[in-house]
């Protein structure tokens, strides 16, 4: 297996075109566990730890552009406050160690249903920036990145540099449900957020598909159901039905860490109580607080 290691981005670029079946890694967390256990022999390793503007972060237009390298724990203690779910999903990814280590960069290159930052990107409407060397960057909704169990929209000669996500608006949250409670993969996850700008809701499913998905039905539903004018109290039979909603946008299998059904109703659990808290917050905030 050839071993690759650019020291910039246009050389990783350029190794990338030249090999397009090199494995990107960076933090390593899914990558080696596949390559120790013989799941996936690629025919080359792209190493890009030493590319170092893929852990920088910054503030571009009001947006936020995140290197596809900084890690799990930079994440939290950095942009813990402009991205709230983001960062909530992260503190559930492994152990300390996986977290100084893995990136949301990593997470989407894997592309698996299970990923833990997936179903707050879909949520809080993010853009994943890709680049290649033949044909520049090309900008990908995070609605739009994944295609199919860990496949996604990169073409083959494609890296993924960054992505974009505005800072949070209004409240959000993370939900997932595993078999224990920690160093777990997600039997299945849910990821809410406000935008009370918009009067919108935005939500993502994680471990409930082949892919993470959005729950279009109950993000129509309870964005006119609340009363983003007079922030009313959230009724009981609009959360219920919500997470009946979110339930149905599932498309959830049997498997080793829960059923079909297990899941659905798991669901149906994470996005009322989600809502309720998001909605709860929102209407105790002041309107300087919702504001900024």
């Amino acid at each position: 297996m050839e071993f690759m290691r650019p020291a910039t981005w246009a050389d990783a670029l350029a190794a990338k075109a030249e090999h397009p079946g090199a494995l990107p890694i960076q933090g390593g967390t899914d990558v080696m566990v596949e390559i120790n256990f013989d799941v996936r022999r690629p025919e080359a390793l792209l190493d890009l730890n030493r590319v170092a503007e893929l852990t920088e972060w910054d503030t571009s237009g009001g947006r936020l552009r995140v290197g596809a390298g900084v890690p799990y724990a930079r994440l939290i203690r950095e942009l813990g406050d402009r991205l709230p779910g983001l960062a909530q999903a992260a503190r559930t990814v492994g152990s300390p160690q996986i977290r100084n280590r893995g990136s949301v960069g990593g997470n989407l290159g894997a592309a698996s249903p299970a990923g833990d930052s997936h179903p707050p990107l879909l949520a809080g409407d993010a853009v994943v920036e890709a680049e290649s060397a033949a044909r520049g960057v090309r900008m990908i909704p995070a609605a739009e990145f994944y295609l199919g169990v860990k496949r996604s929209a990169l073409e083959p000669d494609e890296l993924i540099r960054a992505f974009w996500s505005a800072p949070a608006s209004g409240p959000q949250y993370f939900s997932k449900i595993g078999t224990r409670n920690a160093m777990v993969i997600a039997v299945c996850s849910f990821a809410l957020a406000l935008h009370p700008e918009e009067r919108r809701v935005g939500t993502g499913v994680g471990s409930a598909a082949p892919t993470p998905r959005r729950a279009h039905a109950a993000e129509a539903f309870a964005s006119a159901e609340l009363d983003w004018e007079g922030r009313g109290p959230l009724p009981d039979a609009a959360s219920r039905r919500f997470g009946e909603l979110v339930a149905d946008a599932a498309a959830p299998i049997d498997d080793v860490r829960g059923t079909a059904g297990y899941r659905r109703h798991a669901l149906a659990v994470m996005a009322r109580r989600t809502l309720a808290w998001a909605w709860t917050d929102h209407r105790a905030a002041t309107p300087e607080r919702r504001a900024s």
